[in-house]
């Protein structure tokens, strides 16, 4: 234990190591509070679809030699989610269909881009970072940071000061018309705001594992609590400390980061499963 701590500090005495700390923590958070609603409203595949079409615009950017990509990859991602929620009722092709076509295409052409017009010699080693994370958490610079940080705050701020009306959306989008709600209005809001999760979560688990970093710490939570206020703030527990873990043992086991902290979901998960099962049988019996 002492030997492990003393390594710990060693790591932490580079900006790099905090820097992926705080913004790993950030993200996480703002990923499972989405999350819940995601999985609640049946829309995980929105997530996944999303983390494709913001690989195919980090490929852009780098074509394009951009040096904060985060100024065009963030309103991509933002364009296409508002653009698949407003024009998804009208389109020929419906829903998961489109967003299934913008997804393999924007892989597609963020490969072709990115062999096309690679940053570096090492282009397997590029895109795997880019689909997988699993080093772009390491080289955040501090204005990155800033901005991840400012964004995760602005995501929660908006979360918590319009609880009461996502509650609603999600739940029961015809009463909440009804009541005078402007359902549309917020499923709208609900879509930006996701879009601008998956650019962050980006940098941190890569494009093919957000998904893992929305969807999980959601079903854990559901695997035990009912409420909705329940599962959101068990959620948003589970996913910090699933993504403290996996940066920590990223450290000091020389791991992958992105794939380290879906793993640690993934196994939180199985034992929220296995609690919720016990728990379900003692009160049957």
């Amino acid at each position: 234990m002492s030997q492990m701590m003393t390594t710990l500090g060693f790591y932490f005495q580079y900006p790099f190591v905090r820097y992926a700390l705080i913004v790993g923590v950030a993200v996480a958070l703002c990923a499972s509070l989405l999350g819940v609603v995601l999985v609640l409203k049946r829309f995980s595949y929105i997530g996944d679809g999303l983390s494709h079409i913001a690989f195919g615009a980090i490929a852009l950017a780098t074509a394009l030699r951009i040096a904060n990509q985060m100024v065009l990859v963030l309103p991509v991602t933002i364009l296409f989610a508002v653009l698949l929620l407003r024009g998804g009722q009208r389109m020929k092709i419906k829903g998961d269909a489109a967003l299934a076509m913008l997804s393999v295409s924007s892989l597609a052409i963020g490969y072709m881009l990115l062999n096309a017009f690679p940053a570096t010699a090492n282009i397997s080693g590029g895109v795997c970072t880019t689909l997988f994370g699993s080093t772009s958490i390491l080289t955040l610079s501090r204005g990155e940071v800033w901005l991840s940080l400012g964004l995760s705050l602005t995501v929660v701020i908006i979360f918590i000061a319009l609880y009461h009306r996502i509650f609603s959306v999600t739940f029961d989008e015809d009463f909440a018309t009804a009541t005078g709600t402007r359902a549309q209005a917020y499923n709208m809001l609900i879509a930006v705001v996701i879009a601008t999760v998956v650019a962050l979560a980006m940098n941190l688990v890569g494009s093919l594992l957000i998904a893992a970093l929305l969807i999980f710490p959601a079903l854990s939570a559901m695997r035990v609590f009912r409420s909705f206020k329940g599962v959101t703030l068990c959620s948003a527990v589970v996913s910090v400390i699933c993504a403290l873990t996996g940066i920590l043992v990223s450290i000091l086991a020389g791991t992958p980061v992105g794939a380290t902290i879906v793993i640690a979901n993934l196994a939180c998960f199985l034992m929220f499963t296995l609690f919720g099962l016990v728990v379900r049988r003692r009160i049957a019996a």
